[in-house]
């Protein structure tokens, strides 16, 4: 129970933040006084250091460069260090979201930066001969050992991180692979980095679709797809649109994937260069370079579906020497369910165990706000009966006072139960603009008809159910902007979903002319939620709208649209 709910903790900090961050280091040595960049390149170490003011004595204990408290061991033989740079700065900001909380693994507060900003920047270079099988990073040490001051570090061979931001707290060895320096890897267990696998699989089962992502290193698709290269450590403009090509060929026709027991032909797919960063997976734009070491592939093969299947199920084909155990991460509405799978156990698969799942739909939005009167017509008839059979009950006619009264009596009663039944709506000629809480309530309700339709993922779909949104004669207009504004893009490509509208406020209610509707300014937050590649990408979006709405066989729709303004809120 500890377990889980340290693991419900860390959920729950993880999806309080709005980032773009799709992991978070809950260390705290991104922000500790004193920060050490590590890179391990061929003939040499480099080391930016940050020194908080307080601590350049425990660092220079001597005038001379090798007097440096900082100390490399290249297979246990000191290498003398070189100062390259030394001046003033302030501190990269590196602020951690969770400072002052609790961290449910350590049970210790996760320290903030220090509030004097002011640092002493080093720049170091150790330079060793031939290539050491190992290396050692001894800080400042106290007598007993340990660190005589508070380092934060991150170590890199050429582009491949070797660690996420750690505690440098004693002296600590990385054993260096040459070949391939994603493989080096400090002694210390607890060194370790996020996305340390060569080789990932995340399947998602959506409202709308179905998606198998991977995640692979480029080097690794340039051996399989027996790709010719010249060695060169960066690819060109021209191999990385080749790259693209190929992985996307390379795995289409493997790994199949089973909707419902049937071969199911993806309906799009998407290639995306990435690297580790210090706060997760990040895309490589076009025109960065692409490190042939450090790089990684990412493919989405996403498949339309119209209603969530039963089952699903992939079964992998791609296993070597360095990739028999694979991890893999299944996510459905319920959450992700971490798993792994090997040559004898290949297959991935979902089955749907939802109990209270719910199809996304759009509702029609009716709104009483007086601009119609519901008139149960057939109450009103009975009443109309019951009140001429009282009438005749007070005359003399062929029927008897009682039984007229009986009729009266029994019409009433028949009124009084269909005063909810044969309801029609009569426009009322008195009825002005919506006052501001029947506005909001026609505004909310669009919204989330908008953001139920833009779980579509099929473009025609989209189309399709958006026409029960907008009015028919602004369609094409209204369309266009909505796509172009509400479609929130989440980093590898698509569209996020959006999970819920925040803080609605509306002004400036106007009636349209010759129209049977009403103009207002709205603004309000969208908490929107996009997963790809095993991370949440969450964001708030501040949208600020000019907005019609139209009356169509009663029920509001959008009638006209103009987003004055959309900016993320932290």
């Amino acid at each position: 129970m500890r377990f889980v709910g340290a693991c419900c903790l860390i959920t729950a900090l993880f999806l309080s933040r709005s980032s773009f961050a799709d992991w978070i280091n809950l260390s705290g040595a991104e922000t500790a006084e004193n920060i050490a960049e590590i890179t391990i390149l061929d003939d040499r170490v480099e080391i930016a250091l940050e020194i908080y003011l307080d601590d350049v004595d425990a660092f220079e204990r001597g005038g001379a460069p090798q007097d440096f408290a900082l100390q490399v061991m290249a297979d246990g033989v000191a290498v003398e260090p070189k100062v390259t740079l030394r001046e003033r700065r302030t501190r990269i900001d590196r602020i951690s979201p969770y400072a002052g909380m609790i961290n449910p693994q350590t049970r210790q507060r996760i320290p903030g930066p220090p509030e004097d900003k002011r640092v002493h920047y080093v720049q170091l270079e150790y330079a060793f001969a031939g290539r050491p099988d190992q290396l050692t990073f001894i800080p400042p040490l106290d007598a007993d050992g340990n660190a005589a001051v508070t380092i934060g570090f991150l170590a890199y061979h050429k582009a491949a991180p070797i660690v996420d931001f750690r505690y440098l707290s004693q002296a600590e060895t990385v054993v260096l692979d040459w070949d391939d320096p994603w493989f080096s890897s400090f002694e210390n267990i607890n060194l370790t980095r996020h996305h340390r696998w060569p080789l990932m699989s995340f399947l998602y089962v959506e409202p709308r679709q179905v998606r198998h992502e991977v995640l692979m290193r480029v080097r690794d698709l340039i051996k399989w797809a027996e790709i010719p290269r010249d060695g060169q450590a960066l690819l060109s403009a021209e191999e990385k649109v080749r790259l693209k090509g190929v992985a996307l060929s390379f795995f289409d026709d493997r790994n199949p994937l089973m909707i419902d027991g049937v071969l199911s032909k993806r309906s799009t797919s998407r290639a995306e260069f990435l690297r580790i960063s210090p706060t997760g997976l990040q895309v490589i734009e076009g025109t960065d370079p692409v490190d042939v070491s450090a790089a990684i592939m990412g493919v989405i093969q996403s498949h339309w579906i119209e209603s969530l299947p039963q089952n699903v199920s992939v079964r992998w084909e791609l296993f070597d020497e360095q990739n028999e155990t694979i991890p893999t991460t299944v996510s459905d509405p319920a959450g992700p369910f971490p798993g792994f799978i090997t040559r004898d156990d290949p297959v991935i698969e979902w089955q749907n165990f939802l109990k209270t799942y719910n199809e996304p739909e759009i509702s029609p939005v009716i709104v009483d706000d007086g601009r119609s009167i519901r008139l149960p017509v057939l109450a009103v008839f009975l009443l109309g009966l019951s009140i001429a059979a009282a009438a005749l009950a007070r005359r003399q006619t062929y029927l008897s006072k009682r039984g007229w009264t009986a009729v009266s009596a029994a019409c009433a009663v028949a009124a009084l139960a269909a005063i909810r039944v044969a309801i029609v709506d009569i426009p009322n000629p008195f009825a002005g603009l919506p006052d501001e809480n029947a506005a909001a309530k026609v505004v909310a309700g669009v919204l989330n008809n908008v953001n139920a339709a833009f779980i579509e993922a099929n473009p025609e779909a989209l189309d399709r159910v958006l026409l029960g949104v907008v009015t028919d004669d602004e369609f094409a207009s209204v369309e266009a902007e909505l796509k172009r504004a509400f479609a929130i893009p989440v980093t590898g490509g698509g569209v996020a979903t959006v999970n819920g509208i925040e803080n609605l406020q509306i002004s400036n209610i106007t009636s349209l002319d010759g129209v049977d509707g009403f103009r207002v300014l709205a603004s309000w937050t969208a908490k929107a939620t996009g997963r790809h590649w095993g991370h949440v990408d969450l964001r708030n979006i501040r949208f600020r709208a000019l907005m019609e709405f139209g009356l169509v066989d009663g029920a509001w729709r959008l009638a006209g649209l103009t987003v004055v303004d959309a900016q993320p809120v932290n």
